[in-house]
């Protein structure tokens, strides 16, 4: 049986500001500081490998901006998401744990980008504790990624509910008696 806080939970606060229902703008949003953070990583320690890495840790610093700007976007549907969750619930104790997660991800990421700010001028690789520093925040964001998934996968926060999820298995003999394809 579903409880209406379940449901709660499927439907957005605003849908057009957190997306329409089954389909979440946070989720989309997030995979620009998730690329552009992991692919700042990648950069600074490629500038460890070649020659000339000045391109590489100038790249990696612009990198780090554009992750902490998707992040502030993200942030800002994640909340509308976190506020359609009923308190006291597991869903909602992970979601704030998520979040708190994320937002220690993006401050980690804001102090990277001063610390390292301007450093490419002398075309030498990125430092040992902007490295150090990117390391431990992506395992910090791998983490809360774990918990978004289970707060969609697990939970079925902000997912369509399994009736119309079973629109994309019925066929025209029925549901679920032949394939067919999109």
């Amino acid at each position: 049986m579903v409880e209406e806080s379940q449901l709660q939970a499927k439907r957005p606060v605003s849908p057009s500001l957190a997306g329409p229902y089954g389909h979440p703008f946070h989720p989309i949003l997030v995979t620009v500081p998730i690329g552009a953070w992991v692919t700042s990583l990648v950069f600074d320690i490629a500038s460890h490998v070649v020659s000339r890495p000045g391109f590489l840790t100038q790249a990696s610093e612009w990198l780090i901006a554009i992750g902490v700007i998707g992040a502030l976007l993200a942030a800002m549907v994640g909340f509308l998401d976190l506020f359609a969750l009923p308190g006291a619930t597991p869903a909602f104790r992970t979601a704030l744990v998520h979040m708190t997660l994320n937002l220690l991800v993006t401050a980690a990421y804001v102090v990277n980008f001063l610390w390292r700010l301007g450093d490419h001028a002398d075309g030498g690789s990125v430092g040992a504790g902007p490295l150090v520093l990117s390391a431990v925040s992506v395992a910090a964001l791998g983490v809360s990624g774990f918990l978004g998934g289970k707060l969609a996968y697990r939970y079925g926060v902000r997912v369509a509910d399994e009736n119309t999820q079973a629109e994309g298995f019925t066929t025209d003999r029925g549901p679920g008696r032949s394939r067919s394809s999109v």
